[in-house]
């Protein structure tokens, strides 16, 4: 076992697991937990934060979008960390030389932002897969409506998006109100699928974990290869699609070898005609969180 890694993943099962529960979780003593947690959360390894659910924004629109360069990909890489509209963007290997997720509020913005990147100076061609839902993902947590927010929610929702961590002490102290209080609207929020907390592992150019981008067409039962590949440990994220693939999803694994034992397993499943993968080699940004600002909280919750 990987102490690091299973704590990571447990982190982003439950981003505010308590030692205790990490530790029995993990198999290993509250003061090893908390000393390595502590460790990586300072050198940067990960960070635990919440971010809140796509849908509470209006962001109705989520959609991958795989570019083609002509050239270094660097200029078009740093225009697409500065969009708004970008969580994701990373170097990849394969048929594409970039990958970026985008989520917006209609179908009119997202075609005018794929007009903006296929205008970029080398780009040659972008192919655009759009979410109909997400499967698996650690920062969507399939908000269903019906919770409205204030103020004192959204401050605190932007002190959790900073550290998700953070005691209800310190959270009542920035926001005036006591732990119990504090308590009671961050348990509202996360069980109302406003936000969720997890972590990110730093997947920079020098990676503890390795990634592969997977697109799946299928041509049997969807549903019984989803339920197949919901639970499965090393696949951090998945969706169905509209476009090349039926499904896309994100394949998480410490060695090229767990990486092809992961993918084949996917193609034995019944009903996966074709699949085609890509490495991602640098993840450029990784960016869920959200600034809720005066204006937006009184029509949040709303659409």
């Amino acid at each position: 076992m990987n102490f690091d890694a299973d704590l990571i993943r447990a982190l982003q099962d439950d981003g505010r697991a308590s030692i205790h529960d990490l530790a029995l979780r993990l198999g290993h003593s509250r003061a090893a937990v908390s000393s390595r947690l502590r460790a990586m959360v300072r050198d940067g390894t990960v960070r635990v934060m919440a971010a809140v659910d796509p849908a509470f924004l209006g962001q109705n629109v989520l959609a991958h979008v795989s570019i083609r360069t002509d050239g270094a990909t660097e200029p078009v890489a740093e225009h697409l960390r500065g969009v708004t509209e970008t969580v994701l963007v990373s170097a990849v290997g394969g048929v594409h030389d970039l990958v970026t997720e985008i989520r917006l509020g209609t179908m009119p913005a997202l075609h005018a932002l794929l007009a903006e990147i296929r205008a970029l100076p080398g780009v040659v061609d972008i192919n655009t897969l759009i979410y109909s839902k997400v499967i698996k993902g650690f920062f969507v947590s399939e908000y269903r409506g019906g919770v409205r927010i204030d103020g004192i929610d959204a401050e605190l929702i932007e002190h959790l998006q900073r550290d998700g961590r953070a005691s209800f002490r310190a959270l009542g102290e920035a926001v005036r109100l006591s732990p119990s209080a504090v308590a009671t609207r961050v348990e509202r929020l996360i069980s109302g699928g406003v936000i969720k907390i997890s972590a990110v592992e730093a997947r920079g150019l020098v990676q503890r974990q390795l990634s592969l981008g997977v697109g799946l067409n299928l041509s049997g039962d969807d549903d019984a290869v989803i339920e197949a590949i919901r639970g499965w440990r090393g696949i951090d994220f998945a969706a169905r699609t509209l476009g090349r693939f039926d499904l896309v999803m994100t394949l998480v694994e410490p060695s090229p070898g767990a990486l092809y034992e992961a993918l084949e397993r996917i193609r034995a499943l019944p009903g996966v005609s074709h699949t085609e993968a890509w490495f991602h080699l640098a993840v450029l940004k990784e960016d869920y969180t959200r600034t809720l600002r005066a204006a937006e909280v009184i029509t949040a919750g709303q659409a």
